[in-house]
C-alpha cells in the first residue's frame, strides 16, 4: 500500500503497449499537478536557495488528492520543506501550503506567491 507522499513508480519490465501499463499511465494522469505558472514561482524561489547553497535537490509528486514539491538539502535525506497544492482545501484555508520537515504547516493560503514568502524570510535549518 502506498502512502500519500510516495510517488507512483512504473516498473521497467512493463511493455509500453500492455494493458496494465496503460491503466497505470491513466491513473497517473488523474493526479493533481502544478501548472506552468505555479512551477515558475516555485522554481524561482528554489533557484535562489540553490544559488545560496541551502538546497540541492527536489522531487515532484502528483497524487490523487494533492501535488507536492519536496525540497532536500541532500537527495538521501528527508525533505526540508514540502510545498503542497490541495485543491480540495481551496475554498477553506487555501489550496497552497508550506510544510516543514517536522510536519508543521509554516504558511497556508490562496495565493502561492504569498505562501512561498515563508521560505524567503530567512528560514534556516540548524544541523
Amino acid at each position: 500500500m502506498l502512502s500519500e507522499t510516495e510517488p507512483i513508480v512504473l516498473p521497467l519490465a512493463r511493455v509500453a503497449g500492455g494493458e496494465s501499463y496503460r491503466a497505470e499511465v491513466a491513473a497517473r494522469r488523474e493526479g493533481i499537478a502544478f501548472d506552468r505558472a505555479e512551477l515558475s514561482q516555485i522554481l524561482s524561489v528554489y533557484g535562489r536557495m540553490v544559488a545560496s547553497g541551502e538546497w540541492r535537490d527536489y522531487a515532484i509528486d502528483m497524487l490523487k488528492e494533492k501535488a507536492v514539491f519536496s525540497i532536500f538539502r541532500r537527495s538521501s535525506e528527508m525533505p526540508l520543506y514540502r510545498i503542497e497544492k490541495t485543491p480540495k482545501l481551496a475554498r477553506r484555508q487555501g489550496a497552497y501550503s508550506v510544510v516543514a520537515a517536522t510536519g508543521l504547516i509554516l504558511k497556508r493560503g490562496h495565493d502561492l506567491s504569498r505562501v512561498l514568502r515563508a521560505l524567503d524570510k530567512g528560514l534556516r535549518v540548524v544541523t
